[in-house]
């Protein structure tokens, strides 16, 4: 076992996911202590919170909707960007996917996210980062869940999407209520009421709306 396996299961419980009890994860119960005993590790400060020890709403209300939906993936190549726990990612590989993979960039989360697809029986491929001045290549279908929470990411982000978009490739995002979600060219498709932890947001519960990339936009808005 990997110290980060070793780290993850010693920092979380083995769960379901509030909206998708289908699909159980390593999850923690608070943010703040284990967010400490990452950045005690790591021997770091100023960490990004531990996002992949937390079933978020915008991942959930993805998981959710392709449970519901199996033929949005199904013989799909998929890839979820900012893929956290791995809940989407899994989801797609349970809806009947060719091949699915996360992309993430800290080290703990493709940890957990291999942990979490084993407990699924599923096979997840994971990616550490992605280019994105550039199309990808050999995927039918990504996945962005609740990534759209800081402008200048979210700006980024979705030129990254049009950019996918415009070569062919499905996307679908899901958010949670986020300031920075563009919605020029994106069709909703669902919305779901997801229980939340106050120690992650500032409700109980949130309305996670499913959208889909459906018109380009124009060179002067990307």
């Amino acid at each position: 076992m990997t110290p980060e396996a070793e780290f993850i299961l010693q920092q979380t419980s083995l769960t379901a996911a509030s909206a998708v009890p289908e699909i159980k994860l390593q999850l923690a119960t608070e943010c703040t202590p284990l967010w400490q005993m990452t950045e005690e590790r790591l021997q770091q400060s100023n960490l990004p919170p531990p996002f992949w020890a937390f079933a978020w709403p915008g991942g959930q209300g993805m998981a959710r909707y392709i449970l519901e939906n199996p033929d949005l993936v199904k013989g799909k190549r998929v890839l979820d960007f900012a893929a956290g726990c791995g809940i989407a990612a899994i989801a797609a590989m349970k809806g009947g996917a060719k091949s699915s993979v996360a992309v993430e960039i800290d080290p703990l989360a493709l940890a957990a996210i291999q942990i979490n697809a084993a407990h699924n029986d599923v096979v997840v491929d994971t990616i550490n980062g992605i280019d994105m001045t550039k199309a990808v290549k050999g995927i039918d279908l990504i996945l962005g869940g609740d990534v759209c929470y800081q402008q200048g990411m979210a700006a980024t982000m979705m030129r990254w999407l049009w950019l996918n978009f415009e070569k062919g490739t499905r996307v679908m995002l899901s958010d949670p209520g986020r300031a920075y979600v563009p919605h020029e060219g994106l069709k909703k498709c669902a919305q779901y009421i997801v229980p939340t932890s106050r120690d992650l947001e500032d409700s109980d519960s949130r309305t996670v709306t499913i959208w889909e990339l459906v018109v380009p936009r124009d060179d002067e808005d990307a």
